[in-house]
């Protein structure tokens, strides 16, 4: 076995023998059972040195070896919701001794990725989409002739989406011969009542049942009228019972047959009920209860602490901490804010998407909780709801990640830009997020919301400047803001007790030059001015602009820029296709600039792979050696390039 397999030391019976899913199907129940066990630990150790997505994984050990053992992947297509429950999958397919690679730079990815392996059918790592590509693939199987089973599994609070109900009803009226899967581990449905519930479930999941309600239902089509009514009344009085004893009314209302809850944890009822219900006819759902972060005691009791961790203390679950001081993140300096701007102004209220922990709303939520609203994996309703609220003289702070806030684009122009509503976008994970990767990466939104008219856009370039830029937002009440700022620690500046208002559309010189001008936006800034100093060894004498504002740009700051400097560059975290830089050359093109040279630097016209933040920014010359070597591969300086001697 490789060196680098991480539990290689350990004395693991089944699991370095299970190389694909072929390999479950030769052991019995126990052995499954057993293979369950070493899975968790295995799962256990490998993130606790990585981080990852711990909690959901845990809860689907059993769920995931049950699927695979009674369908034949991947002829059968098996669709994974996100992938926060997808590790177990990836083990189980092949990835086994390359899974202590996940969501480090150049390894596999933390979420399922079509270009990984042939085992993963659709790749995602925003919620709600398996139900949707499903039933996708269900009608081209339909359309081909094949006679391969398809099977959405979604949950982890996936199902408080509206996009997952659009597709259930799309494919309840469609008919087509699809299995969801539904993983409640509490973030999404209640339990529900068990004894009744389980009882019911075995029995119509039974093939007995199921051949006897087939022969009544060919039988009574025999009977003309009489025949109708029998299979009315039966059909009423199934539907009824399942209604009272059963939590399956809406997945019926919506035209899939219901079948649960299940254990999540059992895996032969699993495998039985799976065994009884993949040859039905018609869309299946399949409800199933399980722990999120079973096995693991921490996980268990802190499901939200668990859900995606850092590298921890696997005996302890403590995460790892810097024994340095860091500064704070802009996210809970982000969260303090809005409850001291709150505390102010009774307007002011919060709103979030299933993320009150990763915004820092969940300050706001403990603080003043009436003024906290957490809408669950709904950005679109965030949004509209967050207008509806403006109408009425309301000051709503809209905090979604960035890559999230794209599902709401058309709310954002429609219900908010278009009435000039006084919204608050608070846009965390802005840039380049690390180990999540490109479904995570906020990339785009300079790009996307610079197009909306009347939309203001700034971008701090630290902690402090996130402040007053909220307090600046929330006095400004001519249409919607958007504030974005990056993930991670702040940059360590001191902190006032209050807040200053910033002028709209206002940049700030940080350092005079002549050869040069650097227009820096947002988290950008520091690096711009690190790699003036680097610029200084060479004798470039380099200025450097803290832009502030996306839109509307400082017009009368550029003017004076196009007039002393030939050369000019824009540094942004943001695709260079539409964003911040590309707002520039707009402008000089308006003006009639023809005597600068542009150097438009940021992120390139790709999709960006997953690593730390620090490689990726190495990666793409966004640090401030790589932005300084860009600016000397660029232009031509009349100057000996030569680093210059410095004095100590």
């Amino acid at each position: 076995m490789s060196s680098k397999y991480p539990l290689a030391e350990t004395n693991y019976k089944i699991l370095p023998s299970i190389n694909s899913p072929d390999d479950l199907k030769r052991l019995n129940i126990h052995e499954l059972e057993t293979l369950a066990g070493e899975i968790r630990e295995f799962i256990i150790d490998t993130i606790s040195k990585t981080g990852g997505h711990l909690g959901a994984s845990l809860g689907v050990v059993e769920l995931t070896l049950a699927v695979h053992y009674v369908f034949n992947a991947p002829k059968d297509k098996i669709i994974w919701d996100t992938g926060h429950q997808g590790y177990v999958h990836k083990i189980i397919t092949g990835r086994r001794d390359v899974f202590h690679t996940i969501r480090q730079f150049r390894g596999i990815s933390g979420f399922l990725k079509r270009s990984e392996s042939i085992y993963d059918v659709f790749g995602a790592g925003h919620a709600s989409t398996s139900i949707s590509a499903a039933l996708g693939i269900a009608t081209a199987r339909d359309f081909d002739g094949a006679d391969y089973k398809v099977v959405a599994i979604i949950g982890d609070g996936a199902m408080t989406a509206g996009l997952a109900y659009e597709a259930m009803n799309n494919a309840g009226m469609m008919r087509k011969n699809l299995i969801v899967i539904l993983n409640d581990n509490n973030m999404s449905i209640s339990p529900n009542v068990w004894a009744v519930s389980k009882y019911f479930t075995d029995l119509i999941a039974s093939a007995h049942y199921n051949k006897l309600k087939s022969f009544i239902w060919d039988l009574t089509g025999q009977l003309d009228g009489m025949g109708d009514r029998i299979r009315k009344l039966a059909a009423r009085v199934e539907g009824g019972v399942k209604a009272i004893i059963t939590p399956g009314m809406l997945f019926e209302a919506l035209g899939f047959r219901y079948f649960g809850p299940v254990n999540g944890h059992n895996i032969a009822k699993l495998i039985k009920i799976l065994n009884e219900i993949k040859n039905l006819n018609g869309p299946i759902l399949v409800h199933v209860i399980t722990q999120k972060g079973k096995g693991y005691k921490p996980a268990e009791e802190d499901e939200q602490k668990y859900h995606g961790v850092t590298p921890f203390d696997k005996i302890t679950g403590k995460m790892y901490k810097s024994d340095k001081p860091q500064p704070p993140s802009y996210t809970k300096v982000f969260g303090e804010a809005v409850v001291q701007l709150a505390k102010r102004n009774n307007k002011i209220v919060g709103i979030t998407a299933a993320m009150p922990e990763g915004t820092g709303l969940n300050i706001l939520a403990k603080e003043i909780p009436e003024r906290f609203f957490d809408v669950g994996i709904a950005e679109q309703h965030a949004v509209t709801f967050a207008a509806g609220l403006a109408t009425e003289g309301y000051i709503p702070i809209c905090a979604i990640y960035s890559t999230f806030l794209q599902r709401a684009f058309d709310q954002i122009i429609h219900d908010v830009a278009l009435q000039h509503l006084h919204v608050i976008f608070a846009i965390d994970r802005a840039g380049l997020v690390g180990a999540d990767g490109p479904t995570h990466h906020g990339a785009f939104d300079l790009s996307y919301l610079r197009l909306i008219p009347g939309m203001v856009i700034m971008a701090p370039k630290d902690e402090s400047e996130l402040r007053d830029m909220l307090y600046t937002a929330t006095i400004y009440n001519k249409g919607p803001v958007a504030i974005r700022y990056p993930r991670g620690n702040g940059v360590g500046v001191p902190l006032k007790d209050d807040f200053d208002l910033i002028e709209i559309g206002k940049s700030e010189i940080l350092k005079e030059g002549r050869d040069i001008a650097i227009l820096a936006i947002g988290n950008m800034v520091y690096p711009a001015l690190k790699s003036a100093e680097i610029l200084q060894r060479y004798g470039i004498d380099a200025m450097v602009v803290n832009m502030r504002f996306v839109k509307p740009l400082d017009e009368k700051l550029l003017d004076m820029i196009f007039e002393k400097f030939n050369k000019v560059v824009t540094v942004e975290e943001n695709t260079i296709r539409g964003g911040f830089g590309s707002a520039v050359l707009e402008y000089a093109a308006s003006k009639g600039v023809v005597n600068v040279k542009f150097l438009i630097h940021g992120i390139p016209d790709e999709f960006i792979e997953h690593g730390t933040q620090p490689e990726l920014w190495q990666m793409l010359k966004l640090d401030a050696n790589g932005i300084a070597e860009k600016i000397l591969e660029t232009f031509e300086f009349d100057k000996v390039l030569i680093p210059q001697k410095t004095h100590s």
